[in-house]
């Protein structure tokens, strides 16, 4: 590998660098990026919201696709997170053309995975939408949309998972140029196609297609400056023992994402029996929602690499530091979010969808509701990612199971039966509040195995 002693120097950094100074560095770019995904999301909500002609139906059409997005992002986050865990791990261990091997190999089958499913879902576009909670009005709408989400799929994968490689060799500010640069070119696009040239909800799906190819391309770029990990066709190496890491670094980020999907869909079908505008004030809700989270995320994501070197070099002392400034700096910034959401929710619905008072009514209380649990999530997403990283895969997939699935789906089932559209808008917080009580022994056992594990080190080295 040419640039083996840029390598060596970011080993250096990672092992022997200030916890809290590499984490909170590394975190940076990887907030951006969260803030830049959710705004990338976002900026299709705020364009389409402002047709006049429909725009209720529209918005909600773009709230049917999210179930469509958390598959997408399962498919990418499985492929890059459990190539990423691997990569770090291995540049932990100074296994540098191995760690090249996997990052071929990982992109490769995330291109053709998501190849495959588009296929698949453009075969059965109409079935799919209908499937996923529309409602008549909202079919059409969402048909002309997906049909270019569908096309793009094998780009956002690949994009997902050459994203997540590169944080886990600590260049995530290469992976946010990267996100950055489709991210405004699909801002400029959106209003181009949706108002100028009039193809409406259309347009803002024609958007996301050019601006997700752009930004495949300048993340596979990336990869070839100067510290990372070269990416060359030549070295997808298909190798059964490959895809198992891949298998148990990626699995709980495929469950967290993919039931987050079957969720979503789950909650659309609920709503949906309330009409069109209950259907747009959730969608809203939701995306603003994931604005906040996705600081907690990006921040957990500048400690993932940190984690990775770190265990990878045997040094678990370090790993314990990095994930509990992780908790202490998650909870204020949950925090800070939750009065923000809780203060100001009216007026961010409202920037969305200002003609709809229903719209902004219950994307409000819905928006309030989510924010209550904010303060908690901190806890348990990281010890979600401290299991990921340190292959403990069934405690990290019980984890990523228990927020969006294991609770969320009978809370919901329970709460729409008993208080209607009331009940449903407070299962995530009721969700969240289950999962942070059953993460509190999961995170103390896996602490508790650092510590033995720094004790057993010690002694070796005595």
């Amino acid at each position: 590998m040419s640039n083996t002693n840029a390598i060596e120097q970011k080993y250096n950094m990672m092992t022997q660098g200030s916890v809290e100074r590499l984490v909170c560095s590394l975190s940076v770019p990887t907030i951006m990026i969260m803030l830049i995904s959710a705004l990338y999301n976002m900026a299709d909500t705020f364009f389409v919201g402002q047709i006049k002609e429909n725009g209720t139906s529209a918005t909600a059409a773009i709230g049917i696709s999210f179930s469509i997005m958390a598959v997408i992002q399962s498919v990418g986050f499985f492929f890059g997170q459990g190539s990423g865990n691997y990569i770090s791990r291995q540049l932990g261990a100074k296994n540098y053309d191995e760690a090249s091997f996997m990052a071929a190999t990982g992109l490769v089958t995330s291109f053709i995975s998501g190849l495959i499913l588009g296929i698949i879902c453009l075969w059965n576009i109409e079935s799919i939408v209908v499937f996923l909670g529309a409602t008549p009005t909202i079919v059409p709408h969402a048909c002309k949309y997906l049909k270019y989400i569908f096309i793009a799929m094998p780009f956002m994968t690949g994009s997902l998972t050459l994203n997540n490689q590169l944080r886990f060799q600590g260049s995530a500010v290469h992976g946010m140029i990267g996100i950055m640069s489709g991210a405004i070119l699909n801002v400029i696009l959106d209003p181009i196609f949706i108002f100028v040239l009039k193809y409406g909800v259309a347009g803002a799906g024609l958007a996301t297609l050019i601006s997700q190819c752009f930004g495949f391309f300048s993340l596979y770029f990336a990869t070839a400056a100067s510290g990372n990990v070269r990416i060359f066709l030549r070295d997808f190496s298909p190798k059964l023992y490959r895809y198992i890491e891949i298998f148990k670094g990626g699995f709980p980020s495929l469950c967290r994402q993919g039931m987050g999907g079957i969720a979503m869909l789950c909650l659309n079908k609920e709503v949906g029996q309330y009409g069109d505008a209950a259907l747009a004030g959730m969608a809203i809700a939701t995306r603003s929602a994931m604005i906040s989270f996705s600081v907690l995320i990006g921040f957990g994501q500048g400690f993932q690499p940190v984690c990775g070197f770190n265990y990878g070099a045997k040094l678990y002392d370090r790993v314990k530091k990095a994930f509990w400034f992780l908790v202490k700096i998650g909870t204020a910034i949950m925090t800070f979010n939750c009065i923000i959401a809780f203060i100001w929710a009216p007026q961010i619905v409202a920037f969305f969808r200002a003609d709809d008072p229903e719209v902004i009514r219950l994307g409000s209380l819905a928006l309030r509701a989510q924010c209550m649990a904010f303060p908690i999530v901190s806890w348990f997403t990281s010890c979600s990612m401290m299991c990921q990283i340190t292959r403990q895969t069934l405690k990290a997939t019980i984890l990523a199971a228990a927020r969006q699935c294991v609770f969320f789906l009978p809370v919901l089932f329970i709460l729409s039966r008993f208080y209607g559209l009331d009940g449903i808008i407070y299962t995530q917080p009721t969700a969240d509040l289950l999962s942070f009580l059953i993460a509190i022994p999961i995170g103390a056992s896996v602490l508790k195995g650092l510590s033995n594990k720094s004790e057993n080190s010690k002694i070796i080295k005595n």
